[in-house]
C-alpha cells in the first residue's frame, strides 16, 4: 500500500515529466479512481475510458498540485469524480438533440423482468445471510463497492492471500446456495 507521502512524491516527480513516477502513480491509484468513475458512470467501459482521460489530466496538470496539507488522493479523486460528472453532463447534452430517440422503444425492464430480478435479489440476500458476517461484508465491499483485495485485507486485518481465499470460498458457497 502506497503512503500519502509516496503519492505526494510521485505527483511531484510526474510534474517534472518523470514517466516512471507516473507509471508508479497509476499503479498505486488507478483501482481507486476506477471505482470512483464506475460508481458515478455506472458503466465499466465508460469508467475505463474516463480513468484513462483522468490520468491524461493528471499528467498535464501535476504541476498544479500543491501538497499544503491536503491529501494527494483527495486531489486525484476530485479530478476523477469531476471528470465522470462532466461525461454524464456531456451525455445528457448530446441526448437532448436527438429527436429520433423519442420514437425508440423503452429499454427499461418490464414488470415481469422486474419481478424476476427482485426474486433473484431476495435469494442472493438470503444466501449472503448464510455467510459469516465478516465474509459477507468482504463480499459486499469487493463486488458491490469495488474495493480491492489489498484494501479489504487491511480493513479486516488479514493477509492478502487469506482475503483472496475468503472471497473465493464465499463465492463458491453463494453459488452452491443459489443452485439449491
Amino acid at each position: 500500500m502506497t503512503t500519502r507521502d509516496e503519492i505526494d512524491a510521485l505527483i511531484a516527480r510526474t510534474a517534472l515529466g518523470d514517466r516512471a513516477a507516473f507509471a508508479a502513480l497509476y499503479q498505486a491509484t488507478s483501482a481507486k479512481l476506477f471505482g470512483i468513475c464506475l460508481r458515478v458512470l455506472n458503466s465499466t467501459a465508460e469508467a475505463e475510458d474516463a480513468v484513462q482521460e483522468v490520468y491524461v489530466k493528471v499528467w498535464r496538470n501535476a504541476d498544479r498540485y500543491q501538497a499544503g496539507g491536503y491529501s494527494p488522493m483527495t486531489w486525484l479523486i476530485t479530478i476523477a469524480r469531476n471528470h465522470a460528472i462532466d461525461r454524464i453532463r456531456a451525455r445528457r447534452k448530446s441526448a437532448d438533440g436527438l429527436d429520433e430517440a423519442k420514437d425508440l422503444p423503452d429499454a427499461a425492464p418490464g414488470p415481469e423482468a422486474l419481478a424476476v430480478a427482485s426474486d433473484e435479489a431476495a435469494r442472493l440476500y438470503a444466501c449472503l445471510a448464510e455467510l459469516p458476517e465478516d465474509r459477507c461484508d468482504a463480499v459486499r465491499l469487493a463486488y458491490l463497492q469495488g474495493e480491492t483485495y489489498a484494501d479489504l485485507a487491511t480493513r479486516f486485518d488479514v493477509p492478502l492471500n487469506t482475503m483472496r481465499t475468503w472471497l473465493r470460498r464465499s463465492l463458491l458457497k453463494l453459488r452452491e446456495c443459489l443452485l439449491r
